[in-house]
């Protein structure tokens, strides 16, 4: 998605090789940072056939991005959400998304390119894993973030996506988040682990975006479907959300 930054947006892709790691909450959670930042920004739930940023939020749409990939536009479609940002939604189980075809993975890249135009931040929330589409997606978008933890499931996962993106997007901006961690000297260990494997085997290092630190109010507010940074502003993941957002407006 090659643009000129001064009149377009861009994408923020966040990807995860597995599950479980937070990453539709970070997408939520920085999709409100950044508006909060001053940007205008649209949440597209990427995640074909397991959307859940609905379900995180409580949503029921009556229109998601099924009604996008049809025809209709992005403008029509998306919902403002109260907490400042826009929302383009898919559909929890939706067995239409989740058995793509081309075409419609190529209208999809088209929507989230579009879409710069009228907003400066699109967060697309990706599914978790390596296939194909998300692959695409992961490739199309102008900076990936990477979301792991410590466990060696999820570093090893990381180090996959990584991988495939470098050999996808030759010179892409692909970044770690890592989430979950007990503090931030843990999170920079976490970070050392996949940067020393990337140097090993890639030739290359991995930039960290930020580290988010394991607090009790994040499942708390995931729970009551409410934005962390709603209900609980000032905790640390909080903040470190927010951090992550001004390094990534900077």
């Amino acid at each position: 998605m090659t643009q000129d930054a001064t009149a377009r947006g861009r994408v923020l892709a966040i990807a995860s090789g597995k599950g479980g790691v937070g990453k539709t909450w970070l997408a939520v959670t920085l999709a409100h940072a950044l508006a909060r930042a001053g940007q205008r920004v649209l949440l597209v739930d990427g995640d074909l056939g397991l959307a859940n940023v609905d379900v995180q939020l409580g949503l029921d749409p009556s229109r998601d991005l099924s009604a996008v990939l049809a025809g209709r536009g992005v403008a029509e479609v998306a919902l403002r959400y109260p907490a400042g940002f826009d929302i383009l939604p898919g559909r929890s189980g939706s067995g239409t998304l989740a058995a793509f075809e081309e075409a419609v993975l190529e209208r999809l890249l088209t929507v989230a390119r579009d879409a710069t135009a009228a907003w400066q931040a699109v967060v697309l929330d990706l599914g978790a894993g390596l296939d194909r589409g998300v692959r695409r997606m992961a490739a199309a978008a102008d900076t990936l973030l990477v979301v792991a933890t410590d466990e060696p499931t999820s570093l090893t996962d990381a180090y996959a996506v990584l991988k495939l993106h470098r050999r996808d997007r030759p010179g892409g901006d692909a970044q770690v988040v890592v989430n979950q961690a007990a503090d931030r000297a843990a999170g920079e260990r976490t970070w050392t682990t996949l940067d020393r494997a990337c140097r090993s085997f890639l030739g290359q290092g991995v930039p960290l975006a930020g580290i988010i630190r394991r607090d009790s109010r994040v499942p708390e507010a995931i729970r009551r479907q409410t934005p962390l940074l709603t209900r609980h502003p000032t905790c640390p993941a909080a903040e470190d959300v927010m951090d992550l957002a001004a390094r990534l407006t900077a």
